[in-house]
C-alpha cells in the first residue's frame, strides 16, 4: 500500500531531483508569496447553471453512446489505444462533494477507510505509526533540502481523512463544494451504492470526458480550462487558474455535454481493475460485485482501480495527465489528498 505508492513516486521524481534543487533557490520565496495572495481570494462556492425543471436525473447529465478510441500515446499505460463500444448513461455533472457525502455518512454512519485502522495483517512491514488512521497528503516543499524526495511531499499524515484532508488542524468548514477527496474505491463503492448508482468504467468516463465523440487524440497541452498546477511542480505555483490546491466543483466551463472538472481539480476513482495497459479489458457495464477493502492482487501487492482525469497537481514538468486518454492506478486501500470521483447511473435516455 504505502511502501508501493511511496515507490512509485520516487522512481518518477528522480530525473526532477536535480533541476527543483537549482529552481527552488530562486523561486521558493515568490511561489509562497504567490501563493498565499491566491489562497486568500480563492473562491469556496462556484455557481452551477440551473437544470431544467423535472430533471429526470437531478445533479446527471445524460451521455449518448458510441465507439471510443480509448488511451492515448504519452506513458506506455496508455497504450495501445482501443476501438470500443459504450453504451449511453447518465453520469454527475460534477465530482462528489463534501456535502454530498456527509449526507450519505449522516444517513448510513458509514466509516471512511482512512478513519480506520490499517489492517497489519495485509501490510506487515509497515511501520507502526502508518498503522493508525490516515491518510497520504501531499505538502509544498519548504526548503530546498529534500527537494528531490517525493517522501518530503507526500506524508502519510494521522488524522487525514474526507473531513480533515490536510490533517487534524485542517477542516471542510464551509467548503461543501469542494470535491471530496481521501476516499477509498470501497468509499466510493459504498456511496455508489446508496445512491442507486456505480462507478463509471474507465472507459465510460473517457468517452464522456471526450464530450460523447471518438475524435483524433486532441493537442497534449495543457488546459486553460481545468484546475492544474501553473509553473514548476512542486516549486513554483503561480496558480494563474485562481487555485492553489482544490478548487469547488464547477469552477470551470463544463465540456460539450455539461460535464465539470472531467480534468484537473481532483482524480477521479473508475470501477475497473488497474492493468499496465490495454492490452485487456473488462466488461464496460458490469459493476464489480466485490467490495474492494485491500484485496491483494495477483503478485501480492494490494490490489489497484484506474483513476482518470488529473488533478490539481498535474504540470507540464510532471504527470501531464491532464487528458481524457491518461490513466494511473490507485491502491484500493491507500486513500491520498487529491483522488475523488463520480458516479453513474444506467437508465434510458431523456
Amino acid at each position: 500500500m504505502k511502501k508501493t505508492f511511496f515507490a512509485t513516486k520516487t522512481r518518477r521524481f528522480v530525473a526532477l531531483a536535480a533541476l527543483l534543487v537549482v529552481a527552488a533557490g530562486v523561486w521558493l520565496v515568490w511561489s509562497a508569496q504567490r501563493s498565499e495572495q491566491h489562497q486568500r481570494h480563492e473562491a469556496l462556492v462556484c455557481a452551477l447553471p440551473a437544470q431544467p425543471a423535472g430533471a429526470k436525473h437531478p445533479g446527471m447529465v445524460w451521455v449518448p453512446g458510441g465507439i471510443l478510441a480509448l488511451g492515448d500515446t504519452v506513458y506506455p499505460e496508455e497504450a495501445p489505444i482501443r476501438q470500443i463500444a459504450v453504451d449511453g448513461f447518465w453520469l454527475d455533472r460534477t465530482e462528489v462533494t463534501n456535502d454530498e457525502f456527509a449526507a450519505f455518512v449522516k444517513a448510513t454512519a458509514y466509516t471512511t477507510v482512512a478513519e480506520r485502522l490499517v489492517d497489519a495483517k495485509a501490510h506487515p512491514d509497515l511501520p507502526a505509526d502508518m498503522l493508525v488512521p490516515g491518510a497520504v497528503v501531499f505538502i509544498s516543499p519548504t526548503s530546498v533540502s529534500g527537494q528531490g524526495s517525493p517522501t518530503k511531499w507526500w506524508r502519510y499524515v494521522q488524522g487525514a481523512d474526507w473531513r480533515h484532508p490536510g490533517g487534524p488542524g485542517t477542516s471542510i468548514e464551509g467548503r461543501g463544494a469542494f470535491a471530496v477527496v481521501n476516499v477509498t474505491i470501497e468509499d466510493a463503492q459504498a456511496y455508489a451504492r446508496w445512491k442507486g448508482a456505480m462507478l463509471p468504467s474507465e472507459a465510460q468516463w473517457e468517452w464522456a470526458a471526450r464530450g460523447a465523440k471518438n475524435q483524433a487524440l486532441p493537442e497534449h497541452e495543457q488546459p486553460a480550462q481545468a484546475n492544474t498546477w501553473q509553473g514548476l511542480f512542486p516549486v513554483v505555483n503561480s496558480a494563474d487558474d485562481g487555485f492553489v490546491g482544490l478548487a469547488p466543483v464547477g469552477c470551470f466551463a463544463p465540456n460539450a455535454l455539461g460535464l465539470f472538472d472531467m480534468i484537473g481539480n481532483a482524480w477521479e476513482l473508475t470501477r475497473d481493475a488497474y492493468t499496465p495497459s490495454h492490452a485487456v479489458l473488462v466488461s464496460q457495464n458490469v459493476e464489480d460485485p466485490e467490495p474492494a477493502g485491500a484485496r491483494p492482487s495477483a503478485g501480492g501487492a494490494v490490489a489497484q482501480h484506474v483513476i482518470k482525469g488529473g488533478s490539481f497537481l498535474c504540470a507540464p514538468n510532471y504527470c501531464m495527465r491532464y487528458r481524457a486518454g491518461a490513466r494511473q492506478g490507485q491502491e484500493d486501500d491507500l486513500p491520498v489528498s487529491h483522488v475523488g470521483f463520480r458516479t453513474l447511473r444506467l437508465a434510458p435516455a431523456p
